[in-house]
This record gives C-alpha cells, structure tokens and sequence, in this order.
C-alpha cells in the first residue's frame, strides 16, 4: 500500500470506531511508524511502505480503535515543548496542565527549591527545572512505577531532578533529617487527583480504563487532595513562597476557600485557554 493509502484505511478504521480526530491520529501514528513527518502525506504520499510498516501500521490503529490512548501506543507525549515518555503508569500529560506550569513560570526565580506532590511523569517539575535556572526540584509519587517514569525522563532530558516515594509530604521527613539540608521551599506544585469518585466510571475509555486511577480519584467531593495538602504545606514553605494547583474547571471557589482559611494570602484563580477555571495560587504570608 501507498502512504496514502494507509493514512486513508487508518481514518476509515478510527472514525468508525468514533474516535474523535480520527484524521489527526491517523497521520500521528503512520508518522510514528514510519518514522516521517507531517509533511511526508503531502510530498511522499504515492510512495509505497514495506510490508513491515503496513503490518505495524494496521496493528496500531486496532489499538487506538480499540480505545487504548495514541500515547500508550506511541510511548511518548509533548508537553511544554519537551517530549515525555508515558506509559499505564502515568497520567498522560495534557495541554490544560501546561496553565500550571506557565502561571509557575511567572513566579519562578533563578535558584529557587520547587516541590512537586503527586509528580506522576515529572512533567510538571521537569519543565520548570529545564526553563529555568539553577533550581533545585524534588518530586514525591505514592507510585514506584510512576517514579521510573519520572526518572527515565529526567535522565531523557538531562535534568537533575529528587524523586521519592510516599504519601505527600511523608517521605520528605526521612530525607530532610539532616540538619545541614535545607527543609523549606520556594515553590510547591501539585496537579492532584481531584475527580470525584462517582464521576471517574462516566469518563470516556481512554482515562476511565486506561490511566491510573490512583491519579484520577480525588474521592467523595474531589478535594480530598487540596485540603491535605494545604492542611501541612505552610511549615515545608519559606514565607513569601508560593503554592500552585491545578484544579477541575468548577473547584476554583473551594480551592480558593481552602488557601485563604490557611492563611495563604494573594490568592488567584486562573483560567485556562478555554477560559474554564484551571489553576489555583497562593502565596505564603507572614
């Protein structure tokens, strides 16, 4: 078959199994086999593929129509401009998350100490240890398979990032223990669980069935996370230092509440492109 030809079969097999870019996925993955790029449809389109490609090309698009998401097939995921590796274990990073890291961005100083809560592929703290400079980063995951990723990605891009394992804050205690180690951050980061238990099962199949959902389940109310989390953070925090979340799109007034009870102060919510409410801040007072 012609690179056309099987672009064409692979939007005929996507968009009947209703996925929603079938044209866009269709491309991104006979790019991803083929080892081509966006330009080779229109250039190269009459050329034939091998028969090796064409198998492997067939064999991807029956998983994507079967639901299972383009980047556990692909194995990778853009985000910020950089490329993570992602797998079952991680959350998929979105473009929505990237508000987080941009609204970061903009309060981030040369030098500074960032902390990531549920650090998941390390995206989030990779691409602000990669944007800036000489920051330090620790990254804690309740998941070790979600902590090989991050690894694997800080050691892709070159990063020097801390990656440890427990529940929120828990394992900083062990490895802050000594006195001559610096217990204090300018910066904790976290884009939580925060979705309601009842509403995961409701989630189209490519999150309900194949992301984590230890990542997804913020349980009853959603905010289980965000009141844990602000409830301790003040005392891992230099005053002056800032507190950033991502949060669902109808959270922003419970988030809000919950920073400005625990005396965070200068608090904002921001929205995302989509103009839905995304990120949550606060800053450390006195």
């Amino acid at each position: 078959m012609t690179y056309r030809q099987l672009y064409q079969y692979g939007v005929q097999q996507l968009a009947e199994s209703q996925i929603a870019e079938a044209e866009l996925e269709a491309r991104l993955l006979l790019e991803y086999i083929c080892r081509t790029d966006r330009n080779t449809l229109l250039v190269h389109g009459d050329s034939l593929r091998s028969d090796f490609e064409e198998q492997s090309y067939k064999m991807a698009v029956t998983q994507r129509a079967s639901h299972i998401p383009l980047q556990h097939i692909t194995g990778e995921q853009e985000f910020m401009g950089l490329s993570f590796r992602v797998n079952k274990n991680v959350l998929i990073p979105r473009q929505d998350t990237e508000t987080l890291v941009e609204e970061a961005m903009c309060h981030l100083g040369d030098g500074m100490r960032i902390l990531d809560l549920c650090t998941g592929s390390g995206c989030i703290l990779l691409s602000l240890l990669k944007y800036s400079n000489e920051c330090e980063g620790i990254g804690v995951d309740i998941s070790p398979k979600a902590l090989e990723v991050a690894r694997e990605n800080a050691a892709r891009l070159g990063l020097d990032a801390i990656f440890l394992e427990g529940d929120l804050f828990a394992p900083l205690a062990e490895f802050q223990s000594d006195k001559t180690t610096d217990r204090l951050f300018d910066m904790i980061i976290s884009n939580p669980p925060y979705i309601e238990t009842a509403v995961i099962d409701t989630l189209m199949p490519e999150v309900r069935d194949y992301e984590p959902r230890i990542a997804l389940d913020g349980t009853a109310d959603g905010l289980f996370f965000y009141r844990e989390i602000i409830r301790q953070a003040a005392v891992y925090m230099h005053i002056g230092a800032w507190i950033l979340f991502e949060i669902g799109c109808n959270q922003g007034e419970a988030v809000q509440a919950l920073l400005e009870q625990n005396g965070f102060c200068e608090v904002s919510v921001i929205k995302d492109y989509a103009g839905l409410d995304r990120v949550v801040c606060g800053l450390r007072g006195e």
